[in-house]
């Protein structure tokens, strides 16, 4: 993937927030982490998130890390990858 490509990772805070009833504040607040982090995370504009804060989130929020994200599949079959990633003729 070129540096200036943007990723197909997918947050659905915004899904699992209104399920448990909490704000991005409260959220916040009991994972430990700042409203602007969890935002930058929520509108799809992070490039990394640590381990810890995933587990966190996932613990508040009574969730697996594939709850959280998922994959934008949508524009594979149009760049020519397959499942794994991997070039395919």
């Amino acid at each position: 993937m070129p540096a200036e490509e943007a990723h197909r990772v997918v947050c659905h805070l915004d899904e699992l927030l209104d399920r448990s009833g909490m704000t991005l504040t409260d959220l916040a607040r009991a994972v430990g982490v700042t409203v602007v982090n969890l935002s930058v995370l929520k509108n799809d504009r992070a490039r990394a998130v640590r381990f810890s804060t995933l587990t966190a989130i996932c613990d508040v929020l009574g969730c697996q890390p594939g709850e959280v994200f998922s994959v934008d599949m949508s524009q594979v079959a149009q760049r020519g990858h397959g499942r794994t990633g991997q070039m395919t003729e």
